[in-house]
């Protein structure tokens, strides 16, 4: 697990009622990397907040952390299929 990844894990599971169920995988692409976050469906909305508000400052974050490289985060309840 990289350092980007780890950090996600920690703040999402800060975040989270279902800590157990906070899942972070990374899936190289031609154009970057894609982190998916898949969290409990009653977690979703703390982990997008109002407006997308929280989710957004996530992205900001791990775009710092990411140095420059293309990173993509994408957030799902556990509910939707792989």
């Amino acid at each position: 697990m990289t350092l980007i990844e780890e950090a996600l894990e920690h703040l999402v599971t800060g975040i989270v009622d279902h800590k157990d169920d906070v899942v972070v995988r990374t899936k190289d692409l031609r154009r970057g990397s894609l982190i998916e976050v898949r969290v409990h469906p009653d977690d979703l909305g703390r982990v997008i907040g109002r407006s997308g508000r929280t989710a957004s400052a996530l992205r900001t974050v791990m775009g710092a952390l990411a140095g420059g490289q293309n990173v993509r985060i994408d957030i799902v309840d556990t509910d939707r299929v792989p």
